[in-house]
C-alpha cells in the first residue's frame, strides 16, 4: 500500500492516517481508564459497568467498538511501519555520528515503544478479556479478575512498565498528532505541548494506580 498512488501513497496522507487513528486510540485509552476507575467504588460499581458495556446497543455496541479499534490499530501500525521503511530506504546508511538537538527521548523511542505497547495489548486481552493467561478467571466478575490479576507482583510490574512506555508514546504521539493536523501556529504550540504532557501523565498515573492499589491493599 505504501507504493499506491494518491492520498495513501503520499507520506502526508499516511501521516494524516496515523494522526487520526492515533486520536481514536487516545480517546479509547482515556475512556478505558475512566471506566476502570470505578474499581475504587467497589465490586458492584465495576461489575455493573461491565454489564452496561456488554448490553450496549443490545450487545452489538461492544462489537462495534472492537471493530473500530481493530481497524484503527491496523491502520496506525501500517502507516507507522510504511513511513519508517520509506525513511530507511531514503537513507540506507546511518549517520556516522548522531547528536540529538531537537528530538526528545520520547520521539526517539516511538518505534520500540509501539512494539512494547502492541505486545502488552495482546497480553492484556488474553489476561482480562478472554482469561486465557489469568490463573483465577471468572467470566463476568470483572472486579474479582481485576484484583486477583494484579495480586501477582510480576504481572503488576509488567503492567507498570507497559504504562511507562505508553506514556512516552502518548507524549510524542499527541504532540505529533497536533502538528500533522495543522496545530503548529506559535499561538497554539504551547497549548499542544501542555496537552500532550497532560494526556500522558493522566493516563500513566491513572493506570499505574490500579496495580499499586491492589498490591497496597487499597483495593481488595
Amino acid at each position: 500500500m505504501s507504493q499506491a498512488p494518491g492520498f495513501l501513497g503520499s507520506s502526508i496522507g499516511r501521516k494524516v492516517v496515523m494522526a487520526v487513528t492515533g486520536a481514536i486510540l487516545v480517546l479509547f485509552v482515556l475512556g478505558h481508564m475512566i471506566g476502570n476507575l470505578q474499581v475504587y467504588l467497589g465490586p458492584a460499581a465495576l461489575n455493573h459497568y461491565g454489564v452496561l458495556l456488554r448490553q450496549l446497543l443490545h450487545g452489538a455496541g461492544l462489537w462495534v467498538v472492537r471493530a473500530v479499534m481493530l481497524t484503527a490499530v491496523s491502520l496506525h501500525i501500517w502507516s507507522a511501519t510504511s513511513l519508517t521503511l520509506e525513511s530507511r530506504r531514503a537513507r540506507p546508511e546511518g549517520y556516522r555520528e548522531q547528536k540529538w538537538k531537537e528530538s526528545t527521548y520520547a520521539s526517539r523511542t516511538m518505534r520500540w515503544g509501539g512494539v512494547i505497547i502492541l505486545l502488552f495489548v495482546i497480553y492484556h486481552l488474553l489476561h482480562f478479556t478472554t482469561g486465557t493467561v489469568h490463573p483465577n478467571f471468572i467470566e463476568g466478575d470483572i472486579y474479582h479478575n481485576f484484583v486477583t490479576g494484579f495480586q501477582s507482583v510480576p504481572v503488576s510490574i509488567a503492567y507498570i512498565v507497559a504504562m511507562l512506555a505508553l506514556g512516552l508514546h502518548l507524549r510524542h504521539g499527541v504532540w505529533s498528532m497536533f502538528q500533522t493536523l495543522g496545530v503548529s501556529h506559535p499561538r497554539y504550540i504551547r497549548m499542544a505541548h501542555v496537552t500532550a504532557w497532560v494526556v500522558a501523565i493522566v493516563v500513566v498515573a491513572g493506570n499505574i494506580s490500579f496495580p499499586v492499589a491492589v498490591l497496597a491493599g487499597v483495593v481488595k
